[in-house]
This record gives C-alpha cells, sequence and structure tokens, in this order.
C-alpha cells in the first residue's frame, strides 16, 4: 500500500501550530519527518503566519525538557521558547475557554485540544497543523492538517 499523496495548501492566513509539532521539529529520531515539519515552520516564519498560544508554548518547554530523551536543556529550551512568543501567542482568556467548552461539547473533544482549536480560532486561523488531531477535519472555521500530509503551497511570484 503506497503512502497517501500529499496536498498543497495555500496559505492566505495565520496558521496555528499545535504542541506536537513544535516538538517533532526537535526531535531527531525520524529525520525526513523533522524535514518535512521544519519546511512548513521555515514558510510559516517566512510569510509570518505562525501562530501559537500561551498553552502551546508552556506544553512544549514541559515536555522537551522532561518527557523526552534526552531531555532539551532548560536554557536552549527557553530560548526556542522566547523565539515563538514572536509569534503572538493566544493568551488563554475567558472567552477563549467558553468557546473551548463549547467545541469540547459539540465535538467530543479533550478539554485540552478544544482550547488550542479555541485560540486558533480567536486569531483568526483557518488552518491548525497537529499531528494529534484527525487530519482535515473541520472545526467550525479551522481546518486541521497533519504536517506530514500537506505542504505549503509555494507563493505565486
Amino acid at each position: 500500500m503506497s503512502a497517501p499523496a500529499l496536498i498543497d495548501v495555500a496559505l492566505d492566513a495565520p496558521v496555528f501550530v499545535d504542541t506536537s509539532v513544535l516538538i517533532l521539529s526537535e526531535d531527531g529520531a525520524d529525520a525526513a519527518q523533522r524535514e518535512q515539519v521544519m519546511h512548513w515552520l521555515t514558510v510559516l516564519w517566512q510569510q509570518r503566519l505562525g501562530r501559537v498560544s500561551t498553552q502551546v508554548l508552556n506544553d512544549f518547554y514541559r515536555t522537551i525538557t522532561t518527557r523526552v530523551s534526552p531531555p532539551m536543556p532548560n536554557g536552549d529550551a527557553r530560548a526556542e521558547v522566547r523565539r515563538y512568543q514572536r509569534w503572538n501567542p493566544w493568551a488563554i482568556d475567558h472567552a477563549t475557554v467558553e468557546s473551548a467548552w463549547s467545541l469540547e461539547s459539540r465535538f467530543n473533544l479533550p478539554y485540552a485540544d478544544a482550547l488550542i482549536v479555541a485560540a486558533a480560532k480567536a486569531q483568526g486561523c483557518e488552518i491548525l497543523l497537529s499531528l494529534d488531531l484527525p487530519h482535515q477535519q473541520l472545526f467550525d472555521s479551522v481546518t486541521i492538517l497533519h504536517p506530514l500530509r500537506a505542504l505549503p503551497a509555494l507563493p505565486s511570484t
């Protein structure tokens, strides 16, 4: 059985990046997967379209310093979090929590995932890159894309 064809995705709005994608960008276990995730992140940096939330950055820091082997040194992890601060992290507020509760109820999402989708919606993101949520699933105005099953289309010149 062959691998599914990659889809090209035009980027014309901010793209929210889930914790799992940031973690894979630091994981050297599978070079091909890391390279594809890094391609996504490079395009998002170049087009200034990357978005995250404080929840994602907190989870990223905690995971790469305590739950991966070998753990990333705290200073290096802090530098990465500081770099992603340039992506205007969404601070979870009461409205985001209310939106997450609605998503949790309507789509039977785990609360942490619903909070990520709610933060993506709050930032006007139409795409959420995630390794954990179902590829091409639509949650209100946010479509989930698995970064290993889709590629960002190059901007037309």
